[in-house]
């Protein structure tokens, strides 16, 4: 039987995912125009999306639903 290997975060998954969002950004800036940019592009728009989805997610004033 095959273990997980297991390591602890440093950084919150919001962080996580704003920075990737950066290095995608950085990484598009590099490129010329064209689908290949505009991909990147996309994938850090959706990193960024998913880091504010989930502080939303963890936020204090969330209700449960009804």
């Amino acid at each position: 039987m095959q273990h997980r290997r297991r390591f602890k975060q440093t950084l919150s998954l919001e962080e996580r995912l704003a920075q990737e969002a950066e290095r995608l950004r950085a990484q598009a800036q590099r490129l010329p125009p064209g689908s290949e940019r505009e991909a990147l592009l996309l994938k850090a728009r959706q990193a960024e999306t998913g880091s504010h989805m989930s502080e939303w997610l963890r936020s204090p004033g969330l209700m449960p639903p009804a």
